[in-house]
C-alpha cells in the first residue's frame, strides 16, 4: 500500500499546479453536493489531492523564500548562536550559571483569583 501511494505522490507531484486548479471548482462543487455514492468518494478524493499538491507547493515557496532571505541576510564570517541550551551554558562558570537562573526567576508570586457565580 505504501508503495502505491508513494507512487501517486510522485505521479501528482509531476503534475502542474495550474493545470490541477483548473479542475478544483468541478470537483469543489462535486464534493458539495453530497448524496454519499461511490462517485462522490472520488471527487472528495480528487479534491483533497488538489489542495493537497496546493498546500504543498505553498509550503515549498514559503520554506524556499525563507531559506533565501536567511542566506542574504548573514554576515559572512559571523558564526551563528548556537540556540541548543545545553551548548550554550558549555564552558559557564558556577557564578555565572546562577546570575542566569537568578535572573530567570519571576519578579513576584502570581496571585490567583477565585471565580465566584453571582449571587
Amino acid at each position: 500500500m505504501e508503495k502505491m501511494l508513494l507512487k501517486m505522490a510522485r505521479q501528482l507531484n509531476g503534475m502542474d499546479e495550474a493545470s490541477l486548479m483548473a479542475l478544483w471548482p468541478q470537483y469543489m462543487t462535486r464534493a458539495q453536493q453530497f448524496d454519499g455514492s461511490r462517485e462522490w468518494e472520488e471527487a472528495t478524493i480528487v479534491l483533497s489531492l488538489i489542495q493537497a499538491v496546493r498546500g504543498k507547493n505553498h509550503l515549498f515557496n514559503a520554506n524556499l523564500a525563507e531559506q533565501q532571505e536567511n542566506r542574504k541576510s548573514q554576515v559572512p564570517h559571523q558564526r551563528r548562536e548556537d540556540i541548543r541550551p545545553w551548548r550554550r551554558m558549555d564552558g559557564l562558570s558556577e557564578r555565572e550559571l546562577a546570575r542566569m537562573e537568578e535572573a530567570n526567576k519571576p519578579k513576584k508570586p502570581a496571585t490567583v483569583l477565585q471565580f465566584r457565580p453571582k449571587s
